[in-house]
């Protein structure tokens, strides 16, 4: 029974179920005129597919995490004791050769007799236990659907229950949001702790030298992890595109929200949004075989040198692909305010312009904040374009026209390739990661205290 067969046949139990409980609420409400329904049919229908379709779905994911382990330590307990493997490793890879035999796959090798009466111990099993479950999940199914069928009544407050268990799932998956964020900043909180037992903090966080291929101190008194110039780097970029973002898309927002007609807001707004869509990594060979060359081409020109791969380049980049984040979000959160606002300005005397100044943008501040949090949580956090623009030079430096790294690509160089993970030089990128989120969770805070203070100010 994979996957696919389960799901059809969920599909089709929650299309009966619903009928049943819909045709039942029905019958109940036309034989007893007197009395009104609670719900209406469709949340009896509802209440019956929750009741026939959850316990059968709990009867296959328990069978999912519980029925393979069973299978496994059945079929390790067929063999013959001289052919037990003795540690957890051979165990898998001989549990891994009887599953290919089992389900007719190739093995390498040939396979020999005990293999072979294992594999069909297995297959048996496996088919058993498929029949158990195909009962089970029927039988649940069943039972969900008499018990609906009998307690149905014109009393039955089958919204409530349907709400209350909507109301469940929703506070389910919250929590699954809650406890993955807990669990990514623990997995890397330990990480970082074991780092620190190799450097010291003050070494990592103000060392200006970035050299993670050595763990002791150098001539100049540097560890080698010192992260100051990976921080400038991040910061360098980011500030360059939004520098480049923030006002494009603040006024291709104005622009489409308040002067444009709905025939060029139609193709407009969608013809922006598709520079979300494009890949990173073609922003990032844009950026290294036209742009790049552009700006040599011109501080040429001008009198200065300028890299095809420097901090300018991957900033120019970075901030094109981030205007639609800001555009997307403040055009909608612009829309959004009230047009009594839009016409006593006007009324008053007040010009587009001057409405749009004084009126709209203040009200919509707390949207355009939240549009420019993203987008600099998106540059701080990009890659692809920065290891194929930036020049991925860990220097401490403040011209824009040289190469730089970032954070996010001593990251991915320091996990790339045969690394062990008990070592300083893999345990960094843990600790670069978690600085990244202590970073986006600052810029959260201030985020929020603009948005408060602004707020009291139109409430």
């Amino acid at each position: 029974m994979n996957s696919l067969s389960v799901a059809i046949v969920l599909l089709v139990l929650v299309a009966l179920a619903y009928q049943i409980g819909l045709v039942r609420s029905r019958r109940i409400a036309g034989g007893a005129p007197q009395q009104r329904l609670h719900s209406r049919p469709g949340y009896h229908g509802l209440l019956a597919v929750l009741r026939a379709a959850l316990p059968a779905a709990f009867v296959y994911v328990l069978w999912r995490l519980a029925g393979g382990p069973m299978i496994d330590g059945m079929v390790l307990g067929s063999l013959p004791p001289e052919h037990l493997p003795a540690d957890d490793f051979q165990r898998h890879a001989l549990l891994q050769r009887i599953a290919n035999l089992a389900s007719g796959f190739g093995l390498m090798g040939e396979a020999q007799p005990f293999e072979q009466a294992a594999a069909a111990t297995m297959a048996r099993l496996q088919g058993t236990g498929q029949v158990i479950v195909a009962a089970a999940m029927a039988t649940a199914a069943a039972a969900g659907l008499a018990w609906t069928w009998r307690t149905t009544t014109p009393a039955t407050r089958a919204r409530n229950e349907v709400e209350r268990a909507v109301q469940v799932a929703l506070i389910v998956c919250s929590t699954v949001a809650i406890l993955t964020t807990v669990g990514i900043v623990l997995s890397m909180l330990g990480e970082a702790i074991r780092f620190f037992q190799f450097i010291r903090p003050a070494d990592f966080f103000f060392g200006t030298v970035w050299n993670p291929r050595f763990e002791t101190v150098g001539a100049e008194g540097q560890s080698g992890f010192g992260m100051l110039p990976l921080m400038a780097g991040t910061l360098m970029i980011a500030a360059i595109a939004m520098l480049v973002a923030v006002p494009l898309g603040l006024m291709t927002a104005i622009y489409l929200a308040e002067y444009a007609s709905h025939a060029t807001r139609a193709w407009a707004k969608p013809v922006i949004e598709v520079l979300a869509g494009i890949p990173t990594i073609v922003y990032g060979f844009f950026a290294l075989v036209t742009v790049g060359p552009f700006l040599t081409a011109v501080g040429a020109m001008l009198g200065l040198q300028i890299r095809a791969t420097s901090a300018l380049t991957a900033g120019i980049v970075m901030g094109i692909m981030i205007i639609p984040f800001i555009s997307s979000l403040s055009d909608d959160i612009i829309t959004q305010v009230p047009k009594a606002m839009r016409d006593g300005s006007l009324a008053l005397g007040g010009t587009r312009s001057e409405t749009v100044v004084k009126v709209i943008l203040p009200a919509a501040l707390p949207g355009i904040v939240g549009a420019i949090l993203l987008a600099v949580s998106r540059a701080i956090g990009e890659t692809m374009i920065v290891v194929l623009a930036a020049g991925n030079a860990p220097v401490l430096t403040g011209n824009p026209f040289e190469a730089v790294s970032t954070v996010t690509v001593s990251i991915v160089n320091q996990l790339t390739g045969d690394q062990d993970f008990a070592s300083a030089q893999s345990l960094v990128a843990f600790a670069l990661g978690l600085t990244l989120f202590v970073m986006t969770l600052v810029l959260n805070v201030v985020a929020l205290v603009v948005v408060r203070k602004y707020r009291e100010q139109y409430e």
